[in-house]
């Protein structure tokens, strides 16, 4: 993916989940929103009448003079997750669903063609069904503006790199592994960091440059909602340790482009941290307290696109420099990794789509990995692969999307198949209705531990 794969248990999946798939088990507690009062999101819906009042139509714009304007856009959707096993896990969140929840979004955009400048938020009010926790959820909130051949922009935003299709190497950035899981919109996957992001564009080379104050790690499952494989209930305290970042210590993520004959060609640098966590146990035999933290990491990658055997070839490639145990002896630690991917997609017929992809991850420093762990402890594979297929097809004037993605692992042979029909009543009316069904020969392969964690979802949509 990767799905991706560090010690503590895209562009697309990595545990983890750093490869783009993760490789250890996972068996972390992540972190949580503080729940807030109902009067938040009754003030969201006191902003959201107060607007559609005020604003006769989708935008409101100066008339004569300067050109500017605010867009305003909002729709509403629930999420329904059923468990298809018998089992709950223990606690205050155990339940029939694994996700049930209603959220309205709120998006504002402001505009201006004079300074070309526009500043846009996304803004989500969510009701957690299960636990009846109401919470607000900052999707993006930023501020752009361009000068020449460059473009700036400030605060919190989605950022994608890279070609794979839910398989990600140089897509660093935080991933949220839960809604992936548990069926909300495929938007969720991604999680919007505060960064200070240029971009310089010219005919020898583009590049885009990403500062990044504040470290945020990917959101796993826990288990609060998931049934995982190797969790201890005898661990009595979960500590998590976060990267210390800022202004004077920020991560930096860098990318060079350009258009290079029929494919799109780009190099890429990342000095960081690993998005998924390590743990530290105090006694592998008997946990009493765990220690997350995140390792310290660089990755260098190239990728290519582009029109070939009748469809789109993609090729990806990375290097992951673990820089806190570059020797490969240090067992809570990830090793530096090598990473690849290879896609092909092509369009069978104007309805019909077909998408193919492996990956694969090798660790380095294998045999310093080996003699440093314990007799009794388990061991990762030197080499991991993923093999996905992807097929879609549209029906009825596509009001109808049928579509699977399927990832299996070759080397551990575990399995997520993903079936989704999709349907649209009108044109602000539509349903999703979807699976994720887990597997695996062992419950110590990534997906096998996932196993008891399978889902039917229900998903619908009104945009206003």
């Amino acid at each position: 993916m990767p799905i991706s794969a560090n010690g503590a248990c895209g562009d697309h999946l990595e545990t983890g989940f750093d490869s783009g798939i993760p490789g250890r088990i996972i068996t972390v507690t992540g972190v949580w929103k503080s729940a807030i009062t109902p009067k938040p999101m009754k003030y969201l819906l006191l902003l959201y009448a107060s607007i559609t009042a005020l604003l006769p139509g989708p935008a409101l714009s100066q008339e004569g003079g300067p050109d500017w304007g605010v867009d305003f856009q909002s729709f509403a959707f629930g999420t329904f997750a059923a468990r298809t096993h018998g089992e709950r896990p223990p606690g205050p969140e155990a339940s029939n669903f694994l996700l049930a929840e209603e959220r309205l979004r709120l998006e504002f955009n402001l505009w201006t063609e004079v300074a070309e400048a526009e500043a846009l938020v996304k803004l989500d009010g969510v009701h957690d069904a299960v636990t009846g926790d109401f919470t607000l959820d900052l999707r993006e909130a930023y501020l752009d503006f361009t000068r020449g051949q460059a473009d700036f922009r400030f605060g919190r935003q989605i950022a994608t790199w890279g070609v794979g299709d839910f398989l990600f190497i140089n897509d660093i950035f935080p991933k949220d592994w839960v809604s992936f899981f548990s069926g909300r919109p495929l938007e969720y996957l991604k999680l919007g960091v505060d960064t200070l992001r240029g971009r310089y564009s010219s005919d020898a080379v583009n590049a885009e440059l990403l500062v990044i104050p504040r470290f945020k790690p990917d959101t796993l499952p826990t288990p609060e909602r998931f049934l995982l494989f190797g969790d201890s209930e005898r661990t009595t305290s979960r500590n998590e340790s976060i990267p210390d970042t800022g202004l004077d210590n920020p991560e930096f993520a860098l990318r060079l482009y350009r258009r290079f004959r029929n494919y799109d060609v780009s190099a890429y640098m990342y000095r960081g941290y690993w998005r998924s966590p390590s743990q530290l146990i105090d006694d592998p035999g008997n946990p009493a307290e765990i220690t997350q933290f995140f390792p310290a990491l660089s990755t260098y990658g190239l990728s290519a696109q582009g029109q070939s055997l009748g469809g789109v070839i993609s090729l990806e490639a990375g290097y992951y420099d673990s820089r806190d145990d570059r020797s490969g002896d240090n067992v809570s630690i990830p090793n530096s990794q090598a990473r690849f991917l290879v896609g092909y997609r092509k369009q069978l017929s104007e309805d019909v789509t077909l998408g193919l992809q492996y990956y694969v991850e090798m660790m380095t420093d294998f045999t310093a990995y080996e003699n440093s762990l314990p007799t009794d402890g388990k061991r990762n594979r030197k080499y991991r692969d993923f093999a996905t297929l992807s097929l879609s097809r549209f029906l009825q004037h596509q009001t109808w999307k049928l579509s699977l993605f399927a990832f299996y692992g070759p080397v551990e042979q575990d399995y997520l198949i993903q079936p989704r029909v999709a349907y649209r009543f009108s044109d602000n009316f539509s349903t999703v209705l979807g699976a994720n069904f887990f597997g695996g020969r062992t419950r110590t392969s990534f997906f096998g531990q996932f196993d008891r964690n399978d889902n039917i979802y229900l998903t619908l949509r009104y945009d206003f």
